[in-house]
C-alpha cells in the first residue's frame, strides 16, 4: 500500500498578515510556519480615523489576518475589518480571519429588554467585510461559531495548559473547578485530561463584571484547585472563588485561563489575593504592570495557532488540535 501524500494548497500562495493589535503574536506564528510577515502600512489620522495599505500583492493568495479584538476593542474590530475589505478589493482568493481574542463574545444572546446580540453584529461585519473563514480561540460561548454562514474552527487553549499543569500537582490532591455553571464543559474537559475530579462554584450575578460566590459543589477540602475559565477581566469572580475554595477547606488556589483581559483593579486584586499562581496566554498582549505581577505566567499560543494555519491552507484537517 502506498504512502499518503502529503496535501497540497489549492492556492497560488500564502501569506500572514497582523494588524497592530498584537504583532508579537503574529512574529511568533511566522516564525513558527517559517514564512515572512505580510507587508502593510497602518497610520491614523489626527482625530482617530485608520488609513491602511496592503503594500505586496495578494491576487489569489490564501491569507491569514491575526488581529484579537481586545482593548481598545472597536478600534482593533474597524482595523480588521478594513484589511479584509483591502485584501477583497485586491482580489485575494480567501481571506481568514484569526481571532486570537474575540471581542463581543460575552454579548451573545438577548438576556434583558431591549439590548443588542453584539457578538451576532461582529460575526455579519466579519462576513459582509469578505472573510471566507474564521480560526478562534476559545469562544467565551461555543454557539457563537452559529451565528456565522462561513466556516468557523473553533481552537482551545487547553493543551497548552495541560502540557504546563501536567507535572507540577499530585494528582491525587489536585481537583479541577469551573468558576460558574457557564464554564463546566470546559473544566469538565480538563478534569478529564488530567484524570481528577471536579467541582463547581455556584455564581450569581448582581450586575456586570460584580459576582457573588454562593455555594460550592463538589469535596475541595485538602485538596489543590485549579480554576479553569476562557478569560480574566476585573479578576472579581476569580477571587471570590478562591475566598470561596480557602473557605471550604482547600489547601491552595491556582487558576488559568486563556485571555488575560486584566482591566481595571485586576492585577492589584490578582497581586494581593492568596491565589497561589494565574497562568495565561499571549492571546492579547499585556500592560507593564500585568507582567510585573510574578502571580502571573504567559504560555504563547503561536505554535497551536500556525499549526493550524497551516493545515487550513494545505486543506487537513485540525481535529486533532482540538480537545
Amino acid at each position: 500500500m502506498s504512502a499518503a501524500k502529503p496535501a497540497r494548497s489549492l492556492f497560488t500562495d500564502f501569506k500572514v498578515f497582523s494588524g497592530t493589535a498584537n504583532p508579537a503574536l503574529t512574529s511568533e506564528i511566522c516564525d513558527a510556519l517559517g514564512c515572512p510577515l505580510g507587508a502593510a502600512m497602518i497610520k491614523r489620522f489626527s482625530d482617530g480615523e485608520t488609513h491602511l495599505q496592503i503594500q505586496e500583492n495578494v491576487r489569489g493568495a490564501d491569507v491569514f489576518v491575526v488581529q484579537p479584538t481586545c482593548t481598545p476593542v472597536d478600534r482593533n474590530l474597524m482595523e480588521l475589518l478594513l484589511m479584509i475589505d483591502a485584501f477583497k478589493r485586491a482580489s485575494a482568493e480567501r481571506i481568514t480571519a484569526v481571532l486570537p481574542y474575540y471581542g463581543y463574545a460575552r454579548q451573545d444572546r438577548k438576556d434583558q429588554p431591549r439590548m443588542p446580540i453584539s457578538a451576532k453584529l461582529v460575526a455579519s461585519l466579519l462576513e459582509r467585510a469578505g472573510a471566507s473563514r474564521v480560526l478562534a480561540l476559545d469562544l467565551h460561548a461555543a454557539q457563537i461559531q452559529g451565528f456565522f454562514d462561513i466556516p468557523v474552527d473553533h481552537l482551545f487553549a487547553l493543551p497548552v495548559m495541560i502540557e504546563y499543569f501536567q507535572d507540577r500537582h499530585n494528582r491525587r490532591e489536585l481537583i479541577i473547578v469551573s468558576p460558574d455553571a457557564g464554564g463546566v464543559e470546559r473544566a469538565r474537559a480538563f478534569a478529564k485530561r488530567m484524570n481528577v475530579p471536579l467541582a463547581i462554584i455556584d455564581k450569581r450575578r448582581t450586575e456586570a463584571n460584580v459576582a457573588e460566590v454562593m455555594n460550592i459543589i463538589g469535596d475541595v477540602r485538602g485538596k489543590h484547585c485549579l480554576m479553569v475559565d476562557d478569560l480574566v477581566d476585573t479578576a472579581g469572580t476569580l477571587i471570590h472563588g478562591v475566598e470561596a475554595l480557602l473557605e471550604q477547606g482547600a489547601k491552595g488556589v491556582s487558576a488559568c485561563a486563556t485571555h488575560a483581559v486584566l482591566s481595571g483593579p485586576a492585577v492589584e486584586r490578582i497581586s494581593k489575593s492568596p491565589l497561589k499562581e494565574l497562568v495565561v496566554t499571549n492571546s492579547i498582549p499585556h500592560e507593564c504592570h500585568a507582567n510585573g505581577c510574578k502571580k502571573i505566567q504567559t504560555l504563547s499560543v503561536a505554535p497551536l495557532l500556525a499549526r493550524a494555519i497551516e493545515s487550513i491552507h494545505q486543506g487537513g484537517s485540525i481535529s486533532l488540535l482540538f480537545v
